[in-house]
């Protein structure tokens, strides 16, 4: 009696040593083929890792700046026309009863003359011209208070004070653009500005400001001082900038009007920062959906080229498929060991681009001087992410294999 035949089996094992030896059949072929994903995933890790880095960054920047500021603008005019200026002289004084607040004042650019000139020359004898809206230099009237609000970096002198603004003093700040405009470019010589016919000694050059960058084309100069040359300003031309305390702007923003005008505190809006949640989740969901779908398009390229090169190997193959089909080996056998060798390269791959993320992210961070961040799950999922890919990308070729019939393929 003849004894019955037993199913062919073949191990883990041996699948997974028959797919090693296919790959480093031609290990300059599998290298190119691993690239593809080697790029997806890395660029994958790399664009999680930053946004999250940036994201930590963002919050520090919308803590310093956009959650402690407070604008508040005149809208008196809209309730009613007759009203005049709503910010009363006593502004800044009144602001300090109101806990929270670090600087505040108002500010507003003057409305010259036209033909005013700005200059650092009697005028005339080759000054600048300028004036608010001329669109040369602009003149602007701003408390102390509202000066400091800006959070100036000074590149020389100092900024003029309340003694300054109490007394009427003909002094001014400026931007560093206008400084360069007008050639000033040391105060050891005690540099005037002429703005028109009056003499404004300069205290200091700002170098940069954190709020309010077009003050830096600006010719800074105390308050009262405008009002005496040039008048109030106009209808809904003022406005109070305000820096507040962390965690302070909401609640600030709601007293201010109150606090200034309690006769008529609709004649002032206070417009609070926006949530900086909602903001830091908007522009880092912005910053994620673009380069994900780069980091996707990639592992789709990778995918695509797994499965070319894992085709292009079936069809060089298919005398050694034939053989191993005649010698008792299934077809679901010659699937799984060609699934396994897409699916090691996809892991590989993933593996390697994993490492070359993490070192994109380290290395950006130290150059700008960050504190990088990769959350765990992100390395964990990334070369999850390249064997998912090389295991899709192996499924046709491997299906092409395992059709492969003995008789036709050793006819060939």
């Amino acid at each position: 009696m003849t004894p019955p035949v037993r199913t062919t089996r073949l191990s883990a094992r041996d699948t997974l040593s028959e797919a090693l030896a296919g790959i480093l059949r031609r290990p300059g072929r599998a290298v190119l083929t691993a690239l593809g994903t080697v790029l997806g995933v890395g660029s994958f890790v790399a664009v999680l890792g930053l946004t999250a880095t940036l994201s930590s960054r963002i919050d520090g920047r919308f803590n310093v700046l956009t959650a402690t500021e407070v604008s508040v603008q005149d809208v008196a005019a809209e309730h009613d026309e007759f009203a005049g200026p709503a910010f009363p002289a006593d502004a800044e004084q009144r602001l300090r009863q109101v806990a929270g607040i670090a600087h505040a004042g108002v500010l507003w650019t003057v409305r010259l003359d036209p033909g005013t000139a700005v200059g650092a020359l009697p005028t005339g004898a080759g000054a600048a011209e300028g004036g608010a809206g001329g669109g040369g230099t602009a003149v602007v009237a701003a408390s102390p208070g509202a000066v400091a609000a800006l959070a100036p970096t000074l590149r020389q002198g100092r900024l003029y004070d309340e003694f300054a603004e109490r007394t009427h003093q003909r002094v001014a700040v400026l931007g560093s653009g206008v400084a360069d405009r007008l050639g000033i470019t040391t105060l050891a010589t005690r540099p005037v500005v002429h703005i028109g016919q009056e003499p404004f000694t300069v205290a200091g050059i700002i170098a940069d400001v954190e709020r309010r960058p077009e003050h830096l084309l600006s010719v800074l100069v105390p308050r009262a001082t405008a009002e005496e040359l040039w008048g109030p300003p106009g209808p809904a031309s003022a406005s109070l900038l305000i820096d507040t305390e962390l965690g302070a702007a909401r609640q600030v923003a709601g007293l201010v009007p109150l606090a200034l005008r309690p006769d008529h505190p609709e004649y002032l809006k206070a417009v609070p920062p926006p949530d900086p949640r909602v903001l830091r989740s908007g522009v880092t969901s912005d910053l994620s959906a673009l380069f994900l779908l780069l980091a996707g398009i990639c592992l789709v390229i990778g995918a695509v080229g797994i499965a070319n090169t894992t085709l292009v190997a079936v069809l060089e193959r298919t005398g050694e498929i034939g053989l191993r089909r005649a010698l008792g080996a299934r077809g679901r056998h010659v699937w799984a060991q060609f699934l396994t060798e897409s699916a090691a390269l996809g892991a590989l791959g993933g593996l390697v681009g994993t490492a070359l993320g993490e070192l994109t992210v380290v290395g950006v961070s130290l150059v700008r001087d960050w504190t990088p961040v990769i959350h765990p799950a992100t390395v964990a999922a990334a070369p999850l992410a390249g064997l998912l890919t090389g295991l899709l990308a192996g499924l046709h070729p491997a299906w092409r294999a395992a059709r492969i019939e003995p008789a036709e393929a050793l006819r060939r």
